[in-house]
């Protein structure tokens, strides 16, 4: 009997027990199942009661054609122009003619220049509306002692270079010019035309065979005063004579190209030694601005599979060429025109071809800006509109043609670098 009446006593306190126990486990597992549908319905937002409802719209939104991918980026150039003295009115006509607001641009006046003369350019920079409130316009105000064909041209080259990937490295080609350079068709036509190029293409005229040049240039050697004197110079022979190189091979060519930003990222930063040991080499050469970009692009196996044989200029020479081009005037327009090329040279201040190609080429009047999608305010271009839009005209085609006719060639290897 004791035995049973343990057992009742223990009966009641087992049961609710058992109760308790059931209920927290009821509960526990409820608060998981919530958790659980929370945890669910935070990856799939769409709710049991939404589905039905939402399913039409999803399908109605997948039989929606989509809008195609976006194209390559619209490019960007980074541009030097450089003069000298009484060059001011020129160097501010081929900047207006030039500018565009995605663009960069670095502008030099050497020291041969009148200090007068620099400070001009200084104020007028300063005091412009446009550049002011776009600031993509930086004039270098320690001015460079440059000499034509000596090595300060080559050292002012990458010192324009230097300041452009500081102040910005979001651009695609550098183009040098100088003021008596001016464009033959508008910003706009360049940047349609060089969209869809790879960025890594170099256009600099080139050749090995140096020909006359090795006698007169390759072997002589000179010194360039404008390395230390505050006044300018020409250079002058010194003695020996030396050999020809046998640890790279020359190229000569053009001073003027447009080069990769990836390709001046290697010239001025230089983690290969070629490009310094050759700037040493180029000190004693003369008319080094038209061999060392060559020899150095040449030379560097990466690089010269990039190298496209043209430096986009229209250049009227004698035969052999002399150091200096013709001067250009009304009489050469046709042949201008005919040659496709973005940029002519050599012109002087004011001469009436020059109005020629503002009003049959660029469509620029009054001194203004060359007109682009981006202009906007009145007058035209008085205000910078969208910059990210461009409206090519009629010089694209012939630009195009040019530039198609050229990459087909280097694409396929042909003159390039031989």
């Amino acid at each position: 009997m004791v035995p049973s009446k343990m057992e009742k006593k223990y009966v009641f306190p087992i049961v609710i027990s058992s109760l308790v126990c059931a209920f927290i486990l009821f509960t526990s597992l409820n608060m998981g199942l919530v958790s659980s549908v929370n945890k669910i319905n935070s990856i799939f937002p769409i709710s049991m009661t939404q589905r039905k409802s939402g399913y039409v719209e999803l399908k109605v939104e997948l039989d929606t054609p989509r809008p195609p991918p976006p194209g390559p980026a619209l490019p960007r150039f980074a541009y030097l122009v450089s003069g000298s003295k009484g060059d001011l009115e020129l160097l501010w006509r081929t900047l207006h003619a030039l500018y565009h607001p995605r663009n960069e641009y670095v502008v030099h006046l050497d020291l041969e220049a009148p200090l007068e003369e620099r400070m001009a350019l200084a104020s007028r920079i300063d005091n412009h509306t446009v550049f002011s409130k776009v600031g993509n316009v930086y004039m270098i105000t320690k001015a460079n002692m440059v000499t034509y064909r000596g090595p300060t041209m080559v050292a002012n080259t990458l010192h324009a270079c230097a300041i452009l990937l500081k102040r910005n490295k979001d651009w695609d080609w550098f183009i040098n010019l100088s003021a008596s350079d001016y464009p033959l068709v508008t910003q706009d036509d360049l940047i349609y035309t060089f969209t869809n190029l790879s960025r890594d293409l170099n256009f600099i005229e080139h050749t090995s065979n140096l020909g006359w040049k090795a006698g007169q240039r390759a072997m002589p050697l000179i010194v360039d005063p404008g390395l230390y004197l505050s006044t300018k110079s020409d250079i002058y022979p010194a003695t020996p004579r030396r050999a020809l190189p046998t640890a790279f091979k020359l190229f000569t060519g053009s001073a003027w190209m447009v080069l990769s930003r990836s390709f001046v990222e290697f010239c001025v930063w230089g983690w290969d030694n070629l490009p310094r040991t050759l700037l040493m080499y180029y000190t004693n050469f003369v008319s080094s601005p038209e061999g060392y970009f060559q020899t150095v692009v040449c030379n560097v196996p990466e690089f010269a599979k990039t190298v496209v044989n043209h430096d986009m200029h229209y250049i009227s020479w004698d035969t052999p060429p002399k150091q200096h081009p013709h001067i250009l005037n009304i009489n050469d327009t046709d042949k201008i025109i005919r040659s496709n090329a973005p940029f002519a040279r050599k012109f002087i201040h004011d001469d009436p071809v020059l109005d020629k190609i503002d009003t049959d080429l660029l469509g620029r009047e009054n001194r203004s800006f060359t007109p682009g999608a981006w202009c906007s305010g009145k007058p035209t271009c008085s205000e910078v509109g969208d910059s990210n839009k461009i409206r090519p005209g009629p010089g694209v085609q012939r630009l195009n043609q040019l530039v198609t006719r050229l990459v087909m060639k280097a694409n396929n290897g042909q003159d390039q670098c031989r």
